[in-house]
């Protein structure tokens, strides 16, 4: 579940966390004022490997020979 932003009327800010489903507007949980959701970033993290260029290439010992080889026969075929 999500964590969405609140504002009152009255500038209470805090954090509540819903379903997407839920309503965008409640009772202040301070006040008791009408309560709206506001807009916020997302939090991302980019974690592991991959995400980088240079990551996502293969190393010259992984394995490198065996594609070359197999480009190698596929243009030989087609001759």
């Amino acid at each position: 579940m999500p964590t969405y932003d609140y504002r009152c009327e009255k500038g209470h800010r805090y954090e509540k966390r819903e379903p997407f489903g839920s309503p965008t507007e409640h009772p202040c949980d301070k006040c008791g004022k009408t309560a709206s959701r506001q807009l916020s970033v997302p939090s991302l993290a980019f974690k592991g490997s991959g995400f980088y260029i240079t990551d996502s290439r293969k190393k010259s010992g992984d394995g490198s020979s065996s594609s070359s080889s197999d480009s190698s026969s596929s243009s030989s075929s087609s001759d």
